[in-house]
């Protein structure tokens, strides 16, 4: 990248400068009290993203049978909606005072209520209450979070169960407010076996929206792998909206939860966050939600009573954290680089624009800076974007392992028919360059060959006219 000058950075923007977005952030587990979002709100309204996922929390909202104290969620809501932002509600998890069973899981976390009819009725009857209340405030109810897990289908995971558990929360959402979407299938693992049996059960007739959760390093694994899901609702519902709900990785490598253990570090964790988030909103996602705003604990299977077991610190956030003995996440929550590519994503990615297929073609020719080939187009991931503004982008990466490799190299570009002053954005910090003469090569007036400009493993973002809002240097 020293061949060019940097000129300036993208501009963030305030969530309530966003009219319209796919992409949002996870505001998760404060039904298990995990994080003061006291602290986060702000922060998170700096992000520029829309959608924020929280959780509703039944064993928090009613301690004692039809009594409910929504004061907590209601606070959540209102500080929201406050700075623009728009939440969207899974409904989750069990109740201990309908459920032994449940009693003795920390937030009763995949205890769901299906074994008896007190527990059926009683459900209901939140769900009508939660959905009623949060009327003109929430327009989005998930039913469940990853029903396909053990962890949060604790006696035994079953895709007949959970897709009548469907049907009936979804009368109730429609009960309480006729005009509130359904959002079901909330997967973590896409098996075959699993959504089949979902679907037998007549459950995608209920659904408005289906969402799945993208946890793999790799991200054609990410998008390939809620194909067949999104495929199988399609043939029964051709309008249903698809919403990738949790994706995301740890900053460090001793973190718990979906790919521990991993050589995670926050530039890698940034990485992550670009390529995957991006290759998502490429696939025309209705939502497109990171994991999460803030370092805390996983708590998904903890037991009452036993603190060490749900002490298991996940170090998801774009918002780093310090922990008290309890496991709550305290300190000044500080942005990790995290933090800033979604800000970058935010910021470009808003309101009205179109992929479309540009003239615009990757070449691998010889390289000087590499004293070789530039690196081979073929692998590479890329698409052109077009504002209503006339302005155009074209963003590519090369998908290298981001565990083992760290890949900077060159690829030649050849454009025809664009128009606007050519920069090249990093997507992963905003920076923005202005490419110097000596690597276009001017063609005519109608055609550019951007020869040997540099591609990393993190995406960039080769934008013609104004496509991008940039605070100059």
């Amino acid at each position: 990248m020293e061949r060019l000058k940097k000129i300036g950075n993208i501009s963030p923007v305030h969530a309530s400068e966003v009219k319209k977005s796919t992409l949002g952030i996870g505001f998760e587990k404060l039904d298990r009290a995990v994080f003061e979002p006291e602290k986060a709100y702000d922060k998170v309204a700096e992000l520029g993203v829309k959608w924020v996922r929280i959780q509703s929390g039944w064993a928090r909202t009613e301690k004692a049978k039809g009594v409910y104290d929504f004061a907590w969620l209601d606070s959540i809501v209102d500080n929201l909606l406050q700075r623009g932002l728009t939440p969207w509600l899974c409904l989750c998890y069990g109740n201990g005072i309908y459920d032994e069973d449940a009693a003795k899981v920390f937030g009763a976390v995949g205890c769901p209520p299906i074994k008896t009819e007190e527990q059926k009725k009683a459900w209901h009857n939140y769900v009508v209450e939660t959905v009623k209340r949060y009327t003109g405030k929430i327009e989005w109810f998930e039913v469940w979070n990853e029903p396909d897990g053990q962890w949060c289908w604790k006696h035994g995971v079953s895709g007949k169960e959970y897709g009548n558990f469907v049907i009936d929360t979804a009368k109730a959402v429609k009960e309480a407010n006729p005009d509130a979407k359904v959002i079901g299938g909330v997967v973590c693992c896409s098996h075959p076996a699993f959504l089949t049996d979902m679907i037998s059960t007549g459950a995608v007739n209920s659904m408005d929206g289906y969402s799945y959760h993208g946890y793999t390093s790799r991200e054609r694994d990410s998008v390939l792998l809620p194909r067949l899901g999104k495929t199988l609702c399609r043939q029964i519902k051709p309008d249903i909206k698809f919403i990738q709900g949790e994706t995301g990785t740890q900053s460090r490598s001793d973190g718990s939860g979906a790919l521990k253990g991993m050589a995670w570090t926050p530039l890698k964790q940034a990485k992550f966050l670009s390529r995957i988030i991006l290759s998502h909103l490429l696939e025309g996602v209705f939502i497109n939600s990171y994991f999460s705003c803030i370092d805390m604990i996983e708590a998904l299977n903890g037991t009452v009573g036993n603190k060490a077991s749900y002490l298991d610190y996940g170090y998801f956030g774009v918002l780093g954290a310090e922990f008290d003995e309890n496991g709550l996440a305290t300190g000044t929550y500080t942005p990790k680089p995290s933090y800033r590519t979604l800000q970058v994503l935010a910021s470009i990615f808003r309101e009205d624009y179109e992929m479309k297929e540009l003239p615009v073609r990757l070449v691998s020719g010889f390289s000087h800076r590499t004293s070789f080939m530039d690196a081979p187009y073929e692998t590479m991931i890329s698409q052109g974007f077009v504002k209503p503004n006339g302005s155009s982008a074209f963003v590519y990466w090369q998908p290298e392992n981001m565990l083992t490799t760290s890949f900077e190299s060159t690829i030649t570009i050849q454009c025809a028919g664009m128009t606007g002053t050519p920069r090249l954005v990093d997507l992963l910090d905003g920076s923005v360059y202005e490419i110097p003469e000596s690597i276009m090569q001017r063609e005519n007036d109608n055609a550019i060959t951007f020869r040997n400009i540099p591609v990393k493993d993190s995406p960039l973002l080769l934008t013609f006219g104004d496509f991008a809002e940039t605070a100059d240097l």
